[in-house]
């Protein structure tokens, strides 16, 4: 069990921030809940290209920019059954398996410093303000947490629980947070995620005696999660 896959994009699959979040939820925090997931679950996480960073869907402007060979077939079914050309475009958008291929978003150079000539994609067009070299600059950025969550991981206090400890999922009625534990012997630890755009209020008492290892927002509030927010407890 210890050996299973963990992970939330690959080259098939939207970006993870666009499919388990709703609509207008901070991409930056968003990302940061999927990553504190990723590495507090048992198994061996994996990280898709520009996961680190927080890359998003993106939302090519023609059809001729997309490759997937779906996309242009669900494309031309919209057409079929009497959908406006920009209907159409709107429809695959979503859900394009171009959204994860995109090249990855190196710096604020043209073509994001992937290339300096023309990539099989077009670069998504949010790459000044979501590219390695950004962020690597900026402690509160998406790759720096990754590095922050990682290290907790595989070198911080709860290294051993999160390692090899056994699962326990909590709050499984509530929709709106993802709440699981990591035991090992006597020791645990717990992650909260808010899959919401909203405040949420839970039992404060899962988080008595706990101590913080590590939060998403900063600074957490016992018995209340902010819009995507995520922290993990040591029990």
């Amino acid at each position: 069990m210890a050996g299973t896959p963990i992970f939330f994009e690959n080259h098939d699959q939207i970006r993870c921030v666009n499919r388990y979040f709703p609509e207008g939820t901070d991409k930056q925090k968003a990302a940061k809940a999927m990553a504190t997931i990723l590495f507090t679950l048992r198994g061996t996480p994996f990280i898709y290209e520009g996961q680190e960073l927080g890359m998003a869907n993106t939302a090519f402007a023609r059809i001729e920019d997309y490759n997937d060979i779906s996309t242009h077939g669900q494309y031309q079914l919209a057409l079929d059954e009497g959908f406006a050309p920009a209907e159409a475009l709107r429809l695959v958008q979503d859900h394009s398996r171009d959204n994860a291929r995109t090249p990855m978003q190196w710096t604020t150079a043209p073509q994001a410093g992937f290339t300096t000539g023309t990539p099989w994609l077009p670069v998504h067009d949010d790459y000044p303000q979501c590219c390695a070299e950004g962020e690597e600059a900026d402690a509160d950025s998406v790759l720096q947490y990754y590095r922050r969550i990682q290290a907790e991981r595989f070198n911080g206090e709860a290294a051993a629980i999160l390692q090899q400890g056994r699962y326990e999922e909590l709050l499984a009625d509530d929709e709106r947070i993802y709440a699981f534990k990591r035991i090992l012997d006597d020791q645990a630890t717990l992650t909260l995620v808010n899959f919401t755009n909203e405040t949420i209020e839970y039992d404060a008492s899962l988080t008595d005696g706990a101590t913080v290892l590590l939060g998403s927002y900063g600074a957490p509030e016992a018995g209340r999660l902010r819009p995507a927010e995520a922290v993990v407890y040591r029990l």
